[in-house]
């Protein structure tokens, strides 16, 4: 179009110099007009070819292209790092705990690996599943095992469940599988009661959750299922049984925790006591309580097994316990040893000793009126039944502001509600 426009403007003023005349000018133009589109094209023709041979543009329709599935990618929970660390054996390229492994993963918080996790053959699989078909159950049964079991990841999370909540969840849950009410299960009802006890998500990358499924229900073979339901899986779980394990487990760790934290004694000094109470604290005030241990507790004074088994059961009914404390006290108030002691005994059927009952109040007594917060004693004890998965620590810009933000809204409500406000 350019070359084209020249060769007008070249034709047009040569014209003007031969045709004074504006009439004769103007028809002259739209010739010299003519003749340029024709002498144009005559140039473009020699220079650029046949217009045909000219490459067209062609208009296509957005076709949609096939998208590659997008990859999700789990992100592991504190629960799943913690069984990868402890777990020491591999077998088909999953990992799994012995049952060493997993009490040594509910009372330590870390472990000095020396060796490669241990690739497992078939045979050395079956001949682990045959010992614990004949195994009998008792309160050393994880210890007579030692390394010579499977865990799996979605039993470890049903093994820690037993650990750390009351068995009424688990005799209504078992009920609702025992539809016939003959107080048993098969092997297929138990792996549906492991995945509604033991039941977990995972976060994916992009922020949703996946739903763990239950990598145990085909093929699978663990140490757990040889226990309960024998070699080929044919045998019936009695609840009676199942409830006899659950005791004998909670009965085997806090047997181990208490040789731990006495040094192997019979007899536990309550500053060991206030030691394993606090072992997992992750408080603010976790400074003050240890002060409060120092200054408060006296030298010389024990905690007996069954007087530390009685405080661990209670641990183990929290929640029943808050309740119970809402129930009897207003709320946000402190409460004082006559109504923790009632509280303790509607949630559990139990009393805790003296000996128990004074030394909590010394050391999570901050004020020193023989009162004590509910709501930060009942966030220290979550700290405690959780074994290993406490809270880290935030640090940094962004968790500094989210701080700021929590504290700056729990201050706005509380100026609300002293101000009367709806709100």
């Amino acid at each position: 179009m350019a070359n084209w426009g020249r060769v007008a403007w070249a034709l047009r003023r040569n014209l003007h110099r031969f045709l004074p005349s504006k009439t004769t000018t103007r028809g002259i133009l739209h010739t010299g007009v003519v003749g340029s589109v024709i002498f144009g094209g005559t140039l473009v023709h020699h220079y650029y070819g046949p217009w045909e041979s000219r490459t067209t543009c062609t208009v296509h329709a957005l076709q949609d292209e096939p998208q590659p599935a997008k990859e999700t990618t789990v992100i592991p929970s504190a629960r799943r790092l913690r069984f990868n660390h402890f777990a020491s054996i591999v077998y088909e390229q999953e990992p799994y705990m012995t049952p060493r492994d997993f009490l040594f993963s509910v009372m330590l918080e870390n472990v000095d690996r020396k060796v490669e996790r241990k690739i497992l053959s078939s045979q050395e699989v079956e001949k682990m599943l045959d010992v614990a078909s004949r195994a009998e159950g008792g309160k050393s049964l994880f210890r007579s095992f030692g390394d010579n079991g499977l865990i799996s990841y979605t039993e470890y999370l049903f093994l820690l469940t037993i650990l750390t909540k009351p068995h009424t969840g688990f005799h209504i849950a078992f009920k609702m599988l025992d539809v016939d009410g003959n107080e048993h299960v098969d092997k297929k009802e138990f792996l549906k009661l492991k995945n509604i006890i033991g039941k977990r998500k995972e976060k994916l990358k992009d922020g949703a959750q996946k739903q763990l499924s239950d990598e145990d229900g085909k093929g699978e073979k663990t140490t757990l299922q040889a226990f309960f339901f024998g070699r080929q899986g044919k045998k019936k779980l009695q609840y009676k049984e199942f409830c006899r394990f659950m005791e004998d487990l909670q009965a085997e760790v806090q047997e181990m925790e208490f040789l731990q934290f006495s040094k192997g004694m019979d007899t536990m000094r309550r500053e060991d006591f206030a030691e394993w109470l606090l072992h997992y604290t992750n408080e603010e005030d976790n400074e003050a309580y240890w002060e409060n241990m120092r200054k408060r507790i006296p030298g010389g004074q024990s905690i007996s097994f069954e007087e530390f088994k009685s405080f661990c059961l209670f641990t183990n009914n929290l929640e029943d316990f808050a309740f119970s404390v809402k129930m009897i006290s207003e709320a946000n108030r402190p409460i004082g040893i006559g109504e923790f002691k009632r509280a303790v005994k509607i949630a559990t059927g139990h009393e805790l000793s003296e000996n128990v009952l004074d030394t909590v109040f010394k050391i999570f007594d901050l004020d020193g009126d023989n009162c004590l917060s509910h709501k930060e004693f009942i966030a220290v004890m979550k700290d405690r039944i959780l074994r290993g998965l406490k809270v880290q620590h935030k640090h940094g810009i962004p968790d500094f502001w989210r701080c700021v933000k929590r504290e700056t809204l729990k201050s706005a409500q509380e100026a609300l509600v002293q101000s009367g406000s709806p709100f």
